[in-house]
């Protein structure tokens, strides 16, 4: 009896610590779910359809910054060099004859339509009409007090390249080429010491940054924020909208970009550094979209959008006519005009069919 009564008095004692072990062990786990809710709310965010939304909002609009970087594959990594030869020039105008037809295709085919949608949906369409008429106007006159505040103050001193290789008579001192070029000259090392000169004006003019290169990727800036309130946008509607914005947006990006990246070229960037810049315009993109994901409103993304589309496009037409235009107005072969104005003609074309395949 006592053996019995001993070994059930065992039993029942390795029964309560094999329970106070288990009650031990499952108990720091049920209290740390009951101490931190914060990671079920995370969990159920995650899970969410909000969640969803945000993630491809943010990789719709990374997507469309990205397409700033598609034209490394267009240029030659040589392009950095070559641009400064004169075949390279003529090239460069070439670059600079599409950038401004797909400037222009894009803000009277894209942009300005964009916004008189938007203006169309609302009650007095003449009101919001002339608004945004006001807004391109604002739009060009702060890109050209922009210009005026920050000017180039040495593009006076760029001197026509055919003009001095075709000049027999020595340089002045106050020349680009500088004095060191006369006293060479005068010791008779004519065709040396003028190639070396030309060279060494060519390197300092290509490490100075034209304003115009300031102002189109400030131009690009506010163009990705639109684009990123675009794309979040359309994704609070729905996935299908949004991936079809994130498309079209593709579409027109791709050969503006492409411009985009010349103009870089002209105001003195070299090929790599374009390449950052654009890539630095991309982030303002995802900025636009956390703005339209925060407001949770496709509507208030319509309100941000209907004066800076405008505003956008009265930069995109300074840039286009003012920047950009007078380099091709100096050009005196009318085989090298005609190329160009062809150039343009095909890059109001290409945003005109991209238009219409979106449409």
């Amino acid at each position: 009896m006592l053996t019995s009564t001993g070994a059930s008095s065992r039993q029942n004692m390795a029964q309560t610590a094999m329970a106070h072990a288990t009650a031990t062990a499952a108990g720091p786990g049920h209290s740390l779910t009951d101490d931190l809710p914060g990671l079920q709310a995370v969990a159920a965010f995650i899970a969410s359809e909000q969640a969803h939304v945000w993630l491809l909002s943010l990789v719709g609009s990374v997507a469309v910054g990205l397409s700033g970087i598609l034209p490394l594959l267009v240029i030659p990594i040589e392009a950095g060099a070559a641009l400064k030869t004169e075949a390279g020039c003529q090239k460069l105008k070439q670059l600079l004859s599409f950038a401004i037809g797909g400037l222009l295709g894009d803000v009277f085919l894209h942009l300005l339509p964009e916004a008189w949608a938007l203006a169309g949906s609302s009650g007095s369409k003449h009101k919001h009409y002339k608004t945004q008429g006001w807004w391109v106007i604002v739009g060009l006159l702060a890109f050209l007090v922009l210009e005026k505040m920050f000017p180039d103050r040495d593009s006076h001193e760029d001197p026509t390249p055919d003009s001095d290789l075709n000049s027999n008579t020595p340089a002045q001192p106050n020349s680009v080429f500088g004095e060191k070029a006369v006293v060479s000259l005068r010791n008779g090392n004519h065709a040396e010491s003028w190639k070396s000169s030309k060279q060494q004006s060519l390197q300092e003019r290509s490490g100075k940054i034209k304003t115009s290169g300031y102002l189109n990727l400030l131009a690009n800036c506010i163009d990705n924020f639109t684009h990123g309130l675009a794309v979040a946008g359309s994704f609070l509607v729905s996935k299908k909208v949004g991936c079809l914005t994130t498309f079209a947006i593709l579409l027109h990006e791709i050969p503006h970009e492409v411009g985009d990246f010349a103009i870089l070229l002209r105001a003195g960037f070299d090929r790599w550094s374009a390449a950052r810049m654009q890539l630095f315009t991309a982030l303002v993109g995802v900025l636009g979209a956390c703005f339209a994901l925060c407001t949770q409103s496709p509507k208030g993304t319509e309100n941000a959008t209907a004066w800076i589309l405008p505003f956008t496009s009265g930069g995109f037409l300074y840039i286009a006519l003012v920047n950009v235009m007078p380099d091709l107005l100096q050009e005196t072969s009318l085989r090298h005009t005609l190329v160009q104005i062809l150039l343009i003609g095909c890059g109001v074309g290409v945003m005109a069919l991209l238009s219409a395949i979106v449409d």
